[in-house]
């Protein structure tokens, strides 16, 4: 778990220094707001549905380095994926963060590092706003998401 854990460290500040799909979409389909009134995460979630697959999404906002990475992880992991499959990474990342158990690595990928945000219970709604936040997108929800 040691070698998980050096890397959830480094993926973590590499994509909270140089987040992927930073930046407003210049013509989203459908937007979503998240807040985490806890830690002060906020989140605007942009994303460019063709059909039913998430053609493109993106993201802008301002958090603590494990909300960003998060975001920034989940919009290179859903990108090109339908609701569904983007509903059950949702299903997926939630046992992972909230589950017993060791992730499985292999069908996680990316994801699994962000496993050790469970050895400090308070970051788990940091890790998981992106992710709520996508599901209201995704949803079509008006009404912003708080973590609360």
């Amino acid at each position: 778990m040691s070698e998980l854990t050096d890397l959830y460290q480094e993926v973590i500040l590499d994509h909270n220094r140089k987040p992927r799909n930073w930046g407003k979409l210049p013509e989203p389909i459908r937007t979503s707001e998240g807040l985490n009134p806890l830690c002060g995460d906020q989140l605007t979630l942009y994303v460019k549905m063709s059909g039913d697959v998430i053609e493109d999404i993106t993201f802008e906002g301002a958090g603590c380095a494990i909300s960003k990475a998060s975001a920034s992880i989940m919009t290179e992991t859903v990108k090109g994926k339908s609701s569904a499959e983007a509903e059950a990474l949702f299903q997926q990342v939630h046992e992972m963060l909230t589950g017993p158990g060791e992730p499985d690595v292999d069908e996680l990928g990316k994801m699994a590092v962000l496993s050790g945000v469970r050895e400090f219970p308070s970051r788990i709604k940091c890790a998981s706003l992106s992710w709520h936040t996508l599901r209201a997108a995704l949803r079509a929800e008006q009404v912003p998401v708080s973590t609360e």
